[in-house]
């Protein structure tokens, strides 16, 4: 409050007079304090590009897991008389069982060559597809980020051997690795599957093993690259040094505090590589070195209907839209994540 004289010494009482709720809060100019969590959730949530894509990759997550559980066929079932169908059109045996008056369901996606119902084996192709990508790159963070972190926070010159390592496995061709090892895993996983009862193995075939053993020896070395970059910042932080001088081991220095600051960084990194995986898979499957038959996969698919892609061209469009749909919104979201988690592009 400005004094009627401004030159007086006496003291204005009306100046220690307590400040109003008013005055109080056009004096407080810094935002309410958040966790990084929830402030990283807060922008992801105003990104509608990446909500948008989290909600179609839920509706796929469904489509591939949930779906497949109440569908009436099952994705090796051949039915006679029923190969090649339109969408919504029923075979021979079918017709006679629907004129007898029972009810069928209809082959929404038709079928293909050998009488299967599309639509069941699309959802399978999809869950093989999805499940690869998950864990290839659930393997490539966990093979990755130890490997990286150890690299930076040990640094000198046993820093240089492991980044050497790294640059010897980006120079080896992964396809070759890939039918090399289908090669060697073949009869060991067959005696395998025969003596300890998991016919899974057998089903998925040595390709899928391959693609895992693969990803685990190759495509973990960028993940390891981004962790050693993070690590030797972070390492030269003042919580290092506490951690430290507490008594704090190296294993606890990197579990509990390095890679925990890293973990934004790390997700944005892992969600991107997903995409990656599912289109690698692809790729392999629509070359033969996929999943083995009748286990289908959103290549493997698109590679039986390429022969009849001029007769029914819905077979190799439908697996190529969703291999196409499911990699954009997976890098959407990714984008999204690394908007909202990298400090380095908050406003």
């Amino acid at each position: 409050m400005m004094h009627n004289r401004p030159f007086s010494l006496h003291i204005d009482p009306d100046d220690f007079a307590p400040a109003t709720s008013e005055e109080k809060e056009s004096l407080v100019i810094m935002r309410d304090s958040v966790s990084f969590w929830k402030d990283g959730l807060r922008r992801l949530v105003k990104n509608r590009i990446a909500m948008v894509s989290f909600v179609i990759i839920m509706l796929i997550v469904m489509f591939a897991y949930l779906l497949p559980v109440f569908w009436p066929y099952r994705y090796e079932q051949q039915i006679l008389g029923s190969e090649n169908l339109a969408p919504f059109k029923y075979g021979e045996t079918e017709q006679a069982r629907i004129d007898a008056g029972e009810k069928v369901f209809p082959h929404i996606f038709g079928t293909d060559k050998n009488g299967r119902d599309f639509a069941v084996r699309l959802m399978m192709g999809t869950r093989i597809s999805l499940t690869v990508g998950l864990v290839c790159a659930a393997l490539v963070l966990l093979v990755g980020s130890t490997y990286g972190a150890i690299a930076g926070f040990a640094g000198g010159w046993v820093d240089n051997i492991m980044m050497r390592i790294t640059d010897i496995l980006y120079t080896i061709p992964d396809i070759l690795l890939i039918i090399l090892l289908s090669v060697i895993i073949r009869d060991p996983l067959k005696e395998l599957s025969e003596v300890s009862g998991f016919g899974w193995m057998q089903r998925v075939g040595p390709n899928l093993l391959a693609i895992f053993i693969v990803f685990v020896l190759l495509y973990w070395v960028g993940m390891a690259r981004i962790t050693r970059s993070q690590v030797l910042v972070l390492k030269e932080s003042e919580f290092v040094t506490a951690a430290r001088a507490l008594g704090a081991g190296n294993g606890r220095i990197i579990r509990n505090h390095l890679l925990t600051n890293c973990i934004g960084t790390l997700i944005v990194t892992t969600t991107l590589q997903i995409p990656s995986a599912i289109f690698t898979e692809s790729f392999l499957s629509f070359v033969g070195l996929g999943v083995a038959a009748p286990m289908p996969s959103l290549g493997s698919l698109a590679t039986d209907a390429v022969k009849g892609m001029n007769t029914f061209p819905h077979l190799l469009l439908l697996p190529a839209v969703l291999i196409s749909v499911i990699i954009l919104v997976f890098n959407l979201f990714g984008d999204g994540l690394r908007d909202a988690f990298d400090p380095k592009l908050k406003n």
